[in-house]
């Protein structure tokens, strides 16, 4: 498949104006494609060559104003126009499309629960044409008017509202909206629905998950509700669609996509099992960032993709930001300190890092890896410090600008730095070219100074080249509080470079730079605050300064300037009396994860998951009163991961409860026979008992997981087998298989392996496309071979010509990382 460069998108957006889309799908003719018929009404400016995008299972006729065009002449994804004159022209495109089992496209998946089958589109970059025709990008908006033929008992859900009779569902023709946004959801969907401010709201999933959808709809609308109503607050231009579902739908690889009024997430957001009340506000942050897109990507558009930081930083910023201000979750800012700043940091850090907004971004594949903790978490940061640089006034004041200058169009970089700049004196374009131009993470390392007269001065070395606006906490310890409390004697605000030395008196027990997380960049300590932190962290008095401290923690680790053994340490020593859930969740997934899966040697392991078994069970003995749900939960999880031998574990599954609670629900249940399946202590009969148990689709990705982790050869030879050697397992199985595949404690028995995942994964990649090559990247990875032959094969497979590009990007950091967890250990 040809991909869309740049400078063609360019050509062909001066050549075109896109009228109209009228496109018919029938979704009756089987299980393995559709029909769509597509007629597209458009202009040319001038007498020129031009094609239209689509990539059939069979192509079976075309016309151009009435006359017949060869089917032929497709070449790849690409049928030509030729010879088209200016004035107004109708394409229509007949051919038959093949369903998805990879989440690209249109998806089909089969609910094994009750048997019940279920479609939805996925279009984004450059999906549209595995659906149904069309000029696919961004800036050839359009209206798009769209019948849907479904089976008996299906609803159909689209853009905007439908209606239906005999088994025929039409949608209301969309306001103007790029290709990559239509949406079509197709099945028997449970749903409800309401009504708020006058506009129709859904909520749909699977018919099998009917019941938990129900328990959770009041919080799902309330939210809802709450983020809408303070976006009308903050935005002149109101809500722009007709309608706002949100469809719950199986094996969908992102978090979540902004259709314009048909919002689809993946539907582990509808929850069987117990989850902690971090987790919720991870939802209802994701429901805030889509809500935020219908502005930011959906009424006002990216040009070209190398400014999709125009919508994911601003619907990332605006998540989190909006998630405060109108809900019960209020601390979302130390839930994106914790998770989402690590990410942007560790991606800043890669060969591979990249602009928030590049110079040029030559065509789609290219585009496709920018979809990044760079994108997301960096350029969201970088908006934060914005914001606190510009003022929320000016910022806000400049954004409806933006809003009223391009609505229903495209934008560039360059428009909204002018929206901004219409606002404010400051020179916002210089700060564009600070921040949003360059690559890496600044270093901000504090000196005190002792004077002739007994006190001291913080001065500040910046490593890195942007302008920071900081708050600096001084907090002394209070001896008369046993618990070592801090507590905080001052903030100073602070510019960075600009600050001069600063008088700060008696030296405080914690200096701490970046309190509050206003700005990115990585903050170090000076030897006296590192006493205080190993002595009084958990005494911070406010979660969102404790997570600043616990990434300064990781950055020192991960730069080898920390022992890994000592984050260990200061983890066994502070966690047991944190309270915010997002902190103990991301410190010990940090340690888990990270310091004893790679950066202690394979010696050194057991001794780290014996003092996480032991953190966790502290935790456990803490929550026995029963106030604390959520963190005991947190430590039963990891508890479960950190375990070495099958008991108390095993106890546990055969109870059915952990003793004084949780009783084991689903998830717990496959956590358990999962780590228990790597332990060698469970086999085949009693995987398979389970999923009699649990039949449902989580219930298959659990026994793939615990199948490919039981350690012998002819269960890792099936499961190698079922990954590289057959296409049928889908996007979500194919993660559980290569999940539960790679295992710490098996090394011996998984050595062949290594060298067979380069060679196979390129050659899988090649033929299954780059959502099952983000998966190979993500998951297949060895990631616990942390050595130099696995990195010395890695590198010679950056030279396979036949590596596609999202593989290739994968391989790179996945590789960084290994290059990095070897220079840990060394150090």
């Amino acid at each position: 498949m040809s991909v869309l460069m740049r400078d063609e998108a360019q050509t062909r957006a001066q050549l075109l104006d896109v009228r109209r889309y009228t496109i018919e799908l029938d979704l009756t003719t089987g299980d393995e494609t559709f029909d769509s018929t597509t007629v597209i009404r458009f202009t040319t400016r001038a007498d020129a060559d031009t094609f239209v995008e689509v990539k059939p299972a069979e192509l079976r006729s075309v016309t151009l104003d009435g006359h017949p065009l060869d089917p032929e002449t497709l070449d790849g994804n690409r049928l030509p126009l030729e010879h088209l004159t200016a004035g107004d022209h109708e394409l229509r495109v007949e051919a038959a499309m093949r369903y998805s089992r990879t989440g690209e496209g249109m998806h089909r998946f089969t609910d094994p629960s009750d048997g019940e089958t279920y479609v939805y589109t996925q279009l984004f970059m450059n999906d549209v044409q595995r659906v149904f025709a069309a000029f696919d990008q961004p800036d050839l908006k359009s209206v798009f008017d769209l019948t849907v033929k479904a089976p008996e008992g299906w609803t159909v859900l689209a853009n905007s509202i439908t209606e239906h009779t005999d088994g025929l569902w039409k949608a209301a023709p969309t306001p103007l909206i790029s290709t990559y946004l239509v949406a079509v959801a197709a099945g028997p969907w449970h749903s409800v629905t309401t009504q708020h401010r006058g506009l129709p709201f859904g909520l749909h999933c699977r018919a099998s998950l009917a019941p938990h959808l129900d328990t959770d709809t009041d919080e799902l609308f309330e939210i809802t509700k709450q983020c809408y109503d303070r976006y009308h607050e903050k935005f002149d231009e109101p809500y722009p669609f007709d309608s706002y579902d949100q469809a719950f739908v199986p094996e969908f690889n992102a978090g979540a996509m902004e259709n314009p009024g048909l919002v689809t997430f993946r539907d582990e957001f509808v929850y069987r099992s117990a989850v902690t009340d971090t987790e919720r506000q991870t939802r209802a942050m994701v429901i805030a960032h889509e809500m935020a897109h219908m502005w930011f990507g959906d009424l006002v558009t990216l040009a070209w993709w190398d400014d999709i930081w125009l919508n994911e930083s601003f619907a990332e910023y605006m998540g989190y930001q909006t998630l405060t201000e109108a809900t019960r979750f209020t601390d979302t800012w130390t839930d994106f300190g914790v998770v989402r700043k690590g990410w942007g940091y560790d991606a800043d850090q890669r060969p591979s890092t990249h602009p928030v907004a590049p110079e040029a971004v030559d065509d789609t594949a290219s585009a496709l890896l920018n979809f990044d903790g760079i994108s997301y978490a960096k350029g969201a940061s970088a908006l934060r410090q914005l914001v606190t640089w510009l003022g929320e006034k000016d910022f806000l004041a400049g954004i409806n600008t933006h809003f009223a200058r391009h609505r229903f169009a495209n934008a560039t970089l360059a428009d909204f730095i002018d929206s901004l700049a219409a606002h404010t004196d400051r020179d916002v374009h210089a700060w564009a070219d600070a921040w949003l131009r360059t690559t890496g993470v600044d270093t901000l390392t504090p000196t005190v100074t002792r004077g002739t007269d007994g006190t001291h001065t913080l001065h500040i070395q910046h490593t890195g080249s942007r302008p920071h606006r900081i708050t600096v906490g001084l907090y002394d310890l209070d001896i008369a509080d046993e618990g070592h409390h801090l507590a905080l004697r001052e903030r100073l605000d602070l510019d960075i470079p600009q600050h001069e030395p600063q008088p700060i008196g008696k030296r405080p027990t914690l200096l701490l730079l970046n309190d509050g997380d206003l700005t990115y960049t990585k903050v170090r300590f000076d030897p006296h605050s590192f006493d205080g932190v190993r002595t009084a962290l958990s005494g911070l008095p406010e979660p969102l300064s404790r997570a600043v401290v616990w990434n300064a923690l990781r950055d020192a680790v991960r730069d080898g300037e920390l022992p890994a053994t000592a984050y260990l340490d200061t983890a066994r020593t502070h966690l047991p009396r944190e309270t915010d859930l997002a902190l103990v969740q991301g410190v010990l997934g940090f340690a888990s994860t990270q310091v004893a899966d790679r950066y202690l040697t394979p010696e050194q392991r057991p001794a780290a998951l014996t003092t996480l078994t032991t953190l966790c069970r502290d935790l456990i003995r803490r929550t026995e009163d029963g106030d604390h749900p959520g963190l005991r939960l947190i430590a039963v999880r990891h508890c479960i991961d950190a375990a070495t031998h099958p008991e108390p574990i095993a106890t546990w599954l055969a109870d059915g409860t952990v003793p004084g609670g949780p009783e084991l629900d689903p998830d717990l249940r496959w956590r358990i026979l999962g780590r228990l399946a790597v332990l060698g202590e469970t086999d085949e009969a009693t995987i398979a008992a389970e999923l009699r148990r649990d039949p449902s689709a989580t219930g298959q990705e659990g026994a793939a997981r615990c199948r490919a982790a039981l350690p012998d050869p002819d269960s890792k030879a099936r499961a190698w087998d079922a990954m590289f050697n057959g296409d049928d397992l889908s996007n979500y199985l194919l993660t559980a298989t290569a999940q539960g595949f790679w295992q710490p404690e098996q090394a011996e028995l998984l050595q062949p392996y290594v060298a067979r995942f380069y060679t196979d994964a390129v050659a899988v990649a090649d033929r299954r496309g780059p959502a099952i090559a983000d998966v190979l990247g993500r998951w297949a990875f060895p990631v616990h071979a942390v050595d130099t032959e696995t990195l010395r094969l890695g590198e010679a497979t950056l030279d396979d010509p036949n590596l596609i590009p999202a593989l290739r990007r994968k391989l790179t950091d996945q590789l960084d990382d290994l290059s990095r967890a070897l220079r840990v250990r060394q150090q």
